[in-house]
């Protein structure tokens, strides 16, 4: 019973960090590239329909998603296989998510790898529709192939290889890549050139809370793995150590954007 408790709350952590995560994504230097170039009115000017552009780029971020999650589900194998007791997966959970909340509020001025690379926008008049759409999903939806904007990324996958369940691993990583892909859609009805500056300002302004929304789910999966390990007074001491990161590193700046906003 506790064996499956424990794989069904990870399994949904896994999952709502794995879709923040991916959600996040949009706001990288590779995701604002994509929305200025796969838009209907970038799309309309190459004589293409935005929607069949979009569907290619939502199944190569699938495709991406399911490269990811072939080899999560590798190591997920080991893991079950390993049988790690309730307290040593949780004790790695709380690590996990401490490490790479930390690394998003930079609490030590030092953050995980975010790997700064760039699709090749020379695709658009090389390839035809489909290899560059395709071709620039399958790297959005590998999570590791272009700009890290949240090591939430990390601790997604993280997560879904603690499920221990291969089928669990790789449908996480599947959500990862499909919600990356899905991105791409903001920009929908962004038919004139006035309507896509206008979508890429409101955008802009969302930049600080979505790190936000990001850091928070971190710490509640690690507040979560506090409790799991030491009940209430655990989860409490990981609550006030996340809180205080927070604030030092993330309020100042959240309220900022959200200022922006109101503005």
């Amino acid at each position: 019973m506790e064996h499956a408790h424990a794989h069904t709350m990870i399994t949904v952590l896994a999952f709502v960090v794995a879709a923040v995560a991916a959600a996040r994504g949009m706001w990288s230097p590779c995701g604002l590239s994509m929305l200025s170039s796969l838009n209907p009115v970038s799309e309309q000017a190459r004589g293409h329909r935005f929607w069949l552009t979009a569907c290619w780029y939502v199944a190569g971020a699938i495709a991406g998603g399911a490269a990811l999650g072939a080899g999560a589900a590798l190591a997920a194998f080991g893991v079950g296989r390993a049988a790690l007791g309730h307290g040593a997966v949780w004790g790695l959970v709380l690590a996990f998510a401490l490490v790479t909340g930390g690394s998003d509020t930079r609490v030590v001025g030092r953050s995980l790898p975010e790997h700064p690379r760039q699709v090749d926008e020379r695709w658009l008049v090389k390839y035809r529709r489909w290899v560059y759409a395709a071709g620039y999903g399958f790297q959005i939806g590998a999570g590791f192939a272009t700009y890290i904007m949240s090591a939430a990324v990390y601790l997604s996958v993280a997560l879904a290889v603690l499920s221990g369940s291969p089928l669990t691993a790789f449908l996480v990583c599947i959500t990862f890549g499909a919600v990356r892909g899905l991105t791409v859609l903001v920009s929908a009805f962004a038919t004139s050139p006035d309507r896509l500056r206008a979508a890429h300002r409101r955008l802009a302004a969302l930049a600080g809370p979505s790190l936000a929304v990001a850091v928070a789910v971190q710490a509640a999966a690690a507040i979560l793995a506090g409790d799991e390990l030491g009940g209430a007074l655990v989860a409490g001491v990981v609550a006030g150590v996340t809180l205080l990161a927070a604030e030092w590193r993330m309020l100042p700046r959240a309220l900022r954007a959200v200022g922006h906003i109101g503005n």
